[in-house]
């Protein structure tokens, strides 16, 4: 409702002014700050050949499942920084009236006046609800990851949220320890353990299988840090940040669910659409209730928080 009444806003003329600037000026400004700020896309060739060193260092002959992730995340990365740069110096050509002003330009003109993240970029990022200020924000927490995990390895943490396609680094996990133990990948499954770790700086080491990863939050239930299990919402907590979490790759034979909801996990608290996009996987979660009522409840976890 809130979105289709910022639409009916005039655009232009005197009602469209802000402190004596017009709507064209506003929007001058706002695409020459946002530019300022935009990281250059990576270096991807430069990337993999320090990857493939990295791995023969650690006596592979061929790249990682986990460092394939990388190589990926980055293509998808520069393929929306590119198209994000693209997009507002094309703009501030129609502002100025060097070029005319198409719709896709007039969209991204009144999403960034508006406060909201442009369709453009949206349909190359991850799911969201976040405006625009907070998106940009959680834009370059995640160009601080891949620089991070470019130059140093694979992160003790992992912040599953700045991933572009978390389900992709899940299967690496499993490949990884697959191949490791020599199991069948199609008898393999993940479970998780949250952890005593609230916050991602505590861990001094990664863990010999699987990986820890940050950036979840819950809805429908609350983690009781000093009981370790689920339990009820506080009053006026609709979501709270989880303790960081162990993701272990695991033979499907030697799973053992006793006194745990399976929790689905979701990009956003959308949830999931009648195609089952969203859906993540299911996280382990111990509880001393029967896991009808978290059910009832709703609980599930999600990565991208309205925040």
């Amino acid at each position: 409702m809130w979105a289709s009444l910022i639409e009916l806003m005039p655009r232009s003329g005197k009602a469209a002014t802000l402190g004596g600037e017009s709507r064209e000026d506003v929007l001058l400004k706002l695409t020459d700050e946002i530019l300022s700020q935009l990281p250059e896309p990576l270096d991807r060739k430069r990337i993999m050949r320090k990857e493939k060193e990295r791995a023969n260092e650690m006596g592979h002959s061929n790249l990682q499942p986990t460092q394939v992730v990388l190589l990926q995340e980055i293509e998808r990365w520069n393929r929306l920084v590119g198209v994000m740069i693209i997009s507002l110096k094309e703009l501030q050509k129609a502002l100025s009236g060097a070029i005319g002003m198409s719709n896709d330009l007039d969209d991204l003109a009144s999403s960034l006046h508006n406060g909201q993240l442009p369709w453009s970029w949206r349909k190359m990022a991850p799911a969201t609800r976040k405006n625009l200020g907070r998106w940009l924000a959680h834009f370059h927490l995640r160009c601080k990851q891949y620089n991070e995990w470019a130059m140093n390895g694979e992160p003790r943490c992992m912040w599953m949220s700045g991933l572009m396609v978390p389900e992709s680094y899940i299967s690496a996990l499993v490949q990884v320890v697959c191949r490791r133990y020599k199991w069948p990948l199609d008898r393999s499954s993940v479970v998780t353990k949250v952890t005593t770790y609230m916050t991602p700086q505590e861990i001094q080491e990664r863990p010999k299988d699987g990986a820890y990863v940050s950036g979840l939050f819950i809805e429908g239930a609350r983690w009781d840090t000093s009981r370790r299990c689920l339990a009820p919402q506080r009053k006026k907590e609709l979501i709270t940040e989880m303790p960081v979490m162990h993701i272990i790759p695991t033979e499907s034979s030697k799973v053992k669910s006793v006194a745990t909801f399976r929790t689905p996990v979701y990009v956003t608290s959308d949830r999931r659409n009648a195609a089952g996009v969203g859906l993540i996987f299911e996280a382990d979660l111990s509880t001393d209730a029967h896991s009808s009522l978290w059910t009832l409840e709703s609980v599930a976890l999600i990565l991208d928080s309205d925040d």
